[in-house]
């Protein structure tokens, strides 16, 4: 594997890590994985800051165990530079589906891969 395949691999594995019930309902796991300049247009059409999201992450949809969670599918990644990643997929929750993009930056090891801007899109019922 060399360094691009090994880069869109671990952002990947964070990406479904952010989408796993047991971090999303977690402060500390959740900010471990967002940029310090993370923004989010949601679905809704909501803007979202990193304060924001991490202070209501917990109590959204998708963060409990044993409610509704979400189903990834289609998750392709490309290295647009040198310690950034995008990813897109799809998602389905509670049976509505949205269309998702990423951003995900390296900045140092220490930190590793954090998500730095995500945007998702609602598909509209054939």
């Amino acid at each position: 594997m060399n360094d691009r395949d090994s880069a869109v691999a671990e952002v990947i594995e964070r990406e479904l890590q952010l989408l796993s019930p047991a971090v999303r309902s977690s402060r500390a796991l959740s900010d471990r994985l967002l940029d310090p300049e993370f923004v989010e247009v949601g679905a809704s059409g909501r803007r979202w800051d990193r304060e924001s999201m991490l202070s209501s992450l917990a109590v959204m949809q998708g963060a409990a165990d044993e409610g509704p969670q979400y189903v990834p599918t289609e998750m392709t990644g490309t290295v647009l530079a040198p310690g950034i990643v995008h990813l897109t997929f799809e998602t389905v929750l509670d049976g509505r589906r949205a269309r998702r993009s990423s951003i995900w930056r390296k900045l140092d090891d220490a930190s590793g891969w954090r998500m730095y801007y995500h945007q998702a899109t609602p598909v509209p019922e054939a």
